[in-house]
């Protein structure tokens, strides 16, 4: 079924299942749509498209969220990692050739809903919907470092585990990893190279979404967290080479005096 077959009027919504898609294990013989690189463009239901990301997201366009539902049941198996409350994003698209990439109160203008369009919308609501799933995170895990900082700017020793600032740095880097390596959130769809007329098309959509924006935010955010950590991670570890110091200086003193015991007190 060709993209064109979709009415002017488009439902898209964007899921983050889960931390990969086994794209490999979904192709079929038949069925298939393409586009001129991954990810996986995919006829769903009665009219659908669906674009699938290996990184886990899923943008699908003109199905009814039952629809939708039944084929997120399909993927299930081929998901690692799954999310138990995926994140969510909605719009829906309209055609409009004098207007194409603008985003306004819910909608995407496109001058055309050809695989080419469709596959732009998808790369960048994929990337929105992973960028606001690690938004909620990181800002979940900066809320749990925050005591830490209030603790060290009032000089008072932060009271946490050194396992659970190892587990807060973890965290860091995997969604660290996730957005850079995996995601690759700032860099351009490899479409762009064999379709330079798009660019413009992409980079507005990019603009409309923040998408460099609200990565940028993110990365900070997780520096800062890092960072936090780290300090209060190198000030316990201070701390703790400081004690051990002051137990080896006990232990040459008791040593000492049991030698002067010895020497002058003790009985020959």
């Amino acid at each position: 079924m060709a993209a064109s077959d979709l009415t002017n009027n488009v439902t898209v919504r964007a899921y983050f299942l889960g931390q990969s898609i086994d794209l490999g294990a979904l192709v079929q013989p038949s069925g298939l749509a393409t586009v001129p690189s991954s990810p996986l463009m995919v006829a769903v239901g009665e009219g659908g498209q669906g674009v699938l990301f290996s990184y886990g997201a899923v943008v699908l366009f003109g199905l009814s969220e039952a629809a939708e539902q039944a084929f997120i049941q399909t993927l299930k198996p081929h998901i690692t990692n799954p999310i138990d409350h995926p994140e969510t994003e909605a719009v829906t698209i309209c055609l409009a050739p004098n207007n194409s990439g603008k985003v306004q109160n819910g909608l995407i203008f496109l001058s055309s809903l050809d695989a080419l369009h469709l596959h732009l919308v998808a790369d960048i609501m994929a990337k929105s919907v992973v960028l606001a799933y690690y938004e909620i995170g990181a800002a979940a895990v900066f809320d749990r470092i925050e005591p830490y900082a209030v603790e060290l700017q009032h000089q008072h020793r932060p009271s946490v585990q050194g396992d659970q600032l190892l587990k807060q740095i973890g965290q860091t880097l995997m969604i660290q990893h996730k957005i850079v390596g995996r995601v690759e959130i700032v860099d351009k769809p490899e479409l762009l190279w064999e379709y330079p007329e798009l660019d413009h098309l992409y980079h507005r959509l990019e603009d409309e979404y923040e998408i460099r924006d609200r990565h940028s935010a993110l990365e900070r955010k997780l520096d800062l967290v890092s960072r936090t950590t780290e300090t209060v991670l190198d000030l316990q570890r201070h701390q703790t080479g400081l004690r051990l110091e002051w137990y080896v200086v006990l232990l040459i003193v008791v040593e000492v005096l049991l030698s002067l015991y010895d020497l002058f007190v003790s009985p020959r």
